[in-house]
């Protein structure tokens, strides 16, 4: 029998060690290298975040795929099977739509209970953004400025004390009138009445054309369309939170962050750049001058310095 000698012994070993430690370089390499898997919902808004975010991320080195144009409740679904890595979603949506929570939060609070409600599930919230997307009580820009009127109390005083008040038109979308947390409790709120002539039932998107045309004295709108700001509508102060808060926040697998230990940082700087003003503009960008949301992403981290 032929003996090996220790030499070659060793050296078979050091060789065999090279391999299984290349070997598990490559699959490390390879992991770093898959894909990030991005959701998004089928609005405006969502698709220019996924633009944003798919940009950002790649630029630092990530392999990012969008998958968008989702109802909520399917993007959320994905989001828990693992099929999407992550997301953009709303405080609000999180509360009322996935976890059915009843009672009135302010925003700090609806925050916490989301994050911690979904922890248990793998998904992270990071940072809250300032960005919050919920109704406002809208009105022409002249009329807010005329009637010196910033809050929703002041509508309601103005409508008690104007004799031209019983003309004003009122429109919103058909779910919000017949919802239970919605036209209703919303009056009795702040202490508002109108007349069944004066509540028009209306697609949501006309309501921001009918306002700008002065067919409407009052409308029901969202905070960060970009047709607030295009035609100059005046988005009154919710004074009483009667609506919920509806922050923009990263949601992330945990799986994905352990694997990619610098994305929280990059995504929490991303939601720290983000306000009403400041979707506003991209999503008017979009709506209404003809950018596309690739376009209006790139510009927006042209102007946003992100680390």
């Amino acid at each position: 029998m032929m003996l090996t000698s220790p030499c070659k012994r060793l050296g078979r070993f050091v060789r065999a060690c090279l391999v299984g430690t290349a070997f598990v370089a490559a699959a490390t390499n390879a992991f770093a290298q898959q894909k990030l898997v991005l959701g998004a919902k089928n609005f405006t808004e969502q698709y220019v975040l996924a633009e944003v975010t798919a940009q950002y991320l790649r630029s630092r080195g990530y392999a990012v795929e969008v998958r968008s144009g989702l109802g909520s409740t399917l993007m959320r679904s994905a989001l828990e099977n693992g099929q999407f890595d992550l997301v953009w979603d709303y405080t609000g949506t999180a509360a009322l739509v996935y976890d059915k929570l009843q009672e009135k939060l302010s925003p700090e609070a609806m925050y916490e209970r989301v994050k911690a409600l979904d922890a248990p599930r793998g998904l992270v919230w990071l940072d809250a953004s300032p960005l919050n997307d919920t109704y406002a009580l809208g009105v022409p820009g002249r009329f807010a400025q005329e009637r010196g009127i910033t809050t929703v109390s002041q509508l309601a005083q103005t409508l008690k004390s104007d004799p031209d008040a019983t003309r004003y038109v009122f429109g919103m979308d058909a779910e919000f009138a017949n919802r239970p947390d919605g036209l209703k409790p919303l009056l009795a709120t702040y202490d508002m009445s109108f007349r069944r002539s004066q509540m028009k039932q209306m697609d949501p998107g006309l309501v921001y054309t009918a306002l700008h045309n002065n067919q409407l004295k009052i409308g029901l709108v969202y905070t960060t369309d970009g047709r607030v700001k295009g035609f100059g509508i005046v988005p009154l102060e919710d004074d009483k939170h009667f609506f919920p808060p509806y922050n923009a926040t990263p949601v992330v697998r945990k799986e994905a962050l352990e694997h990619n230990p610098g994305l929280a940082a990059q995504l929490n700087a991303l939601s720290a750049a983000l306000n009403n003003d400041v979707m506003q503009d991209m999503n008017k960008a979009v709506d209404l001058d003809g950018k596309s949301a690739r376009e209006v992403a790139a510009q927006f981290l042209r102007t946003h310095p992100l680390p």
